[in-house]
């Protein structure tokens, strides 16, 4: 009896051993993964606001030509940009304050909805103007934004297709 209550005691150091073992090798590879995922590439705020600019730029020519499925595409794109921003810059004022374009955002998606020329030119220039206010607010006011004249993209075609 002694010699198999020695044994199970024996097992016992052994299987607990091999846990402490794992535990280690697990613990190294999360310890990896985490320097990995702090070193993973995240998108500097310029990169954001780059992207917005090209978006806003695109929605006005978009809705301009009435081309409605564009038009709503780009808001979408631009309401994606805000929520990047709000999770991967979380903590900047900047970021704290990009919700500020939602209204705007929302009453231009509604423009293109009732596909209301009227409303949407209306609703951008409230975007535009609240993208000036933010800028403002947090030091950026060299950062102007206008209604644009002309497009960049000349390999877009914004008017619509029939």
């Amino acid at each position: 009896m002694r010699q198999i209550i020695f044994m199970l005691f024996t097992f016992g150091l052994f299987s607990c051993n091999q846990q402490t073992d794992n535990t280690k090798i697990l613990q190294n590879r999360i310890d990896s993964l985490e320097i990995k995922l702090a070193d993973t590439y995240k998108p500097g705020f310029g990169d954001f606001m780059s992207s917005i600019q090209a978006h806003h730029l695109k929605l006005w020519f978009a809705g301009k030509n009435e081309n409605w499925k564009l038009a709503d595409f780009e808001v979408h794109e631009l309401m994606e940009a805000v929520e990047d921003i709000q999770k991967y810059q979380a903590g900047r004022k900047e970021s704290e304050m990009i919700g500020i374009i939602i209204p705007p955002l929302d009453s231009i998606s509604k423009a293109i909805k009732q596909r209301n020329s009227v409303l949407f030119e209306s609703s951008y220039t409230l975007l535009t103007n609240t993208c000036n206010q933010c800028h403002s607010e947090v030091d950026f006011e060299f950062n102007v934004v206008k209604i644009p004249d002309s497009s960049p993209f000349s390999n877009q075609e914004f008017k619509p297709i029939n």
